[in-house]
């Protein structure tokens, strides 16, 4: 047996599990330029099974990061929610339909269903691209964080140190000795990273009992393309469509089945695929369910809602994802709450790399993610407990009614869909003028509304301006620039930019010397101009404001007069117009008026650093 070969290396951020959470920052960190590395102990990718629902604020992330239109071609879009309950005869009836997203503002009104293999594999071919691969077959065995002041305080030193097993290389097992500035434990409900920092997951585990089948169907069951979540006699069914032709279905299994009565442990030999199958037969009794081949996957669980005490050590050590978080299937959040913890932390990991910024940006991360996680588990406990509940019957009247079980869907849409998430005040919050543009929540995403580019009347989606490329976006709503008064804030609002001590100077990078080089790096100006295309002129707007000249928009419908205009009631824009400050997660950080540039001054004084 060979001699263990052991060498050491240095890198900013090295990410620990190569799952959707490790997966999505990685891929971010990489179109960062960030030096970041993704191991994995698993030899090869997952290829069936795990989660497989993309929430319609997750497809927007992944628009924003260029590999949303491949998500949206290889997934299967969900758009329908079939609800079924006893029927008098001893089976299930439909009892209704209704949009399976009830978010207003969403741009893709629909969930996505895709395997975790196929959402892994756009990450994957992604980060290959970016010259970022997993590094498979290869184990932390030890973790150190230092404890000296110094280095802790220093974003640019090396105070992490991890030793790791590379378990199948050409030469035999080597251990390599990593010095990381940042680590990241995306390593799954059973993180090693969290259990070595001893950092408690806080909750309880339910008494629900859920096995879960993929398979291509052959059914007489009328919703099988839809969503439908079913309460029936014999327990609770989730039914979901996904892509080729398949489905997978959720069943509510008891005690009795499945835990072994010595240990009172889950024990996957006494449920199978074929008893799991008859479970479900019964549960859509009278309507058929049998596979056209065989199961493709299949898994018993307990649902547990417990959330991470602590996301961070010393904001140098993270976890995300399922690390941080668990919590029942039933409302497809688990995969999409750890990839958008994943699309928060890594835009600030890449400020503070890039020195622009300090480490109390990396603070937020906790605090935006955790109060997130922590109302995620609210949620799931309510919703989760009346879908595992009996139905509501003559001889039951204490159970889930079909109205009651409907509101609650449609209430907690806003939850479920991803749109609705909030972000309370921090360095990165700053809550300020929010009646100037009433409808652009700070703390919450921009939402979709198409605007009409000036230069050439080409009407744009303003999330497509707003991509996930690590800059500010000033979007400069410059109300109707052709009234005199109007103008005269606008220009005053120009000039202030322009200043040498103001932010968008000051945070120049070092050696460029110019406005045109701040544009391309921390901020980016969009201007949105109250106007009509027929008589618009963009080089009417100050220089600074029209950066390029494609980043001049008007409020207004296209050619066809099918697409755009009233963006500004849309948005609760005042006539003043105003100054919205979108962060680098699609996220409002902050609004000011067009005469107060010192609003802006202060909300990126309490975080960026000048450049030196």
């Amino acid at each position: 047996m060979p001699a263990t070969l052991t060498t050491q290396s240095e890198v900013d951020v090295l990410i620990i599990g190569a799952g959707p959470a490790g997966l999505m920052t990685a891929n971010a960190l990489a179109n960062a330029r960030v030096n970041v590395r993704i191991i994995d102990k698993r030899a090869a990718q997952v290829t069936a099974g795990q989660a497989d629902g993309i929430s319609p604020r997750t497809i927007e992330v992944f628009q924003s990061y260029g590999i949303g239109e491949r998500l949206l071609r290889e997934g299967c879009q969900v758009h329908l929610a079939a609800f079924y309950n006893p029927g008098p005869n001893g089976g299930i009836i439909r009892t209704g339909r209704a949009p399976d997203v009830t978010a207003p503002t969403a741009r893709y009104p629909f969930e996505l269903a895709l395997h975790q293999a196929g959402i892994e594999s756009i990450f994957l071919d992604s980060m290959k691209n970016l010259g970022v691969e997993v590094e498979r077959s290869t184990v932390p065995t030890k973790i150190e964080l230092s404890s000296d002041e110094a280095l802790l305080n220093d974003p640019q030193s090396y105070p992490v140190r991890v030793t790791l097993d590379h378990l199948e290389t050409t030469e035999g097992p080597t251990t390599e000795v990593v010095k990381a500035k940042y680590v990241l434990g995306a390593d799954g409900a059973h993180s090693w990273v969290r259990r070595a920092f001893d950092i408690s997951m806080d909750g309880e585990q339910s008494d629900f009992i859920w096995g879960v089948l993929d398979m291509v169907p052959d059914t007489d069951f009328p919703d099988i393309r839809n969503k439908a979540l079913i309460h029936s006699n014999n327990g609770s069914c989730l039914l979901v469509p996904r892509e080729e032709d398949r489905i997978r279905i959720y069943m509510q299994l008891s005690d009795k089945q499945v835990l072994n009565p010595e240990t009172g442990r889950v024990d996957k030999d006494r449920m199978g695929p074929p008893q799991l199958l008859e479970v479900a037969q019964k549960s859509l009794h009278p309507f058929k369910l049998e596979p056209l081949n065989e199961i493709n996957w299949w898994t018993l669980y307990i649902i547990g809602q417990r959330v991470a005490s602590k996301y961070s050590i010393n904001n140098r050590v993270f976890i995300a994802g399922d690390a941080c978080h668990t919590h029942s299937p039933k409302a497809g959040q688990g995969m999409n709450a750890s990839m958008n913890d994943a699309h928060n932390l890594a835009w600030k990991l890449a400020f503070v790399l890039r020195g622009w910024s300090g480490m109390e940006l990396l603070s937020t991360y906790e605090s935006e993610r955790r109060k997130y996680a922590q109302d995620l588990i609210a949620f799931d406990k309510q919703f989760s407990t009346m879908f595992s509940g009996k139905p509501k019957t003559e001889q039951d009247l204490d159970g889930v009614s079909h109205e009651e079980f409907m509101g609650a869907f449609q209430t907690f849409g806003g939850f479920t869909s991803g749109i609705g998430v909030h972000y309370s005040p921090s360095v990165a919050v700053k809550n300020t003028h929010q009646a100037l543009a009433s409808k652009l929540v700070i703390g919450e995403r921009v939402p979709p509304q198409v605007f009409v580019r000036a230069a050439d009347a080409w009407p744009f989606e303003l999330q497509d301006l707003l991509p996930s490329d690590f800059k500010f976006k000033l979007l400069v709503f410059t109300g109707d620039h052709n009234v005199p008064a109007q103008q005269a804030r606008v220009r005053a609002f120009a000039e202030g930019l322009e200043k040498p001590g103001s932010f968008y100077t000051r945070y120049a990078p070092p050696g460029t010397g110019g406005k045109g080089a701040v544009v391309q790096n921390r901020f980016e100006v969009i201007t949105i101009w109250d106007g009509k295309k027929e008589e618009v002129n963009y080089l009417d707007i100050p220089a600074v404001l029209r950066p390029h000249w494609t980043n001049v928009l008007i409020d207004d419908v296209d050619c066809t007069g099918k697409m755009g205009g009233n963006g500004y009631d849309y948005f609760g824009i005042s006539p003043d117009g105003a100054v919205v400050v979108v962060r680098p997660d699609g996220y409002v950080g902050t609004i000011a008026p067009l005469y107060a540039i010192d609003g802006i001054e202060g909300y990126f004084a309490a975080f960026m650093q000048a450049s030196a």
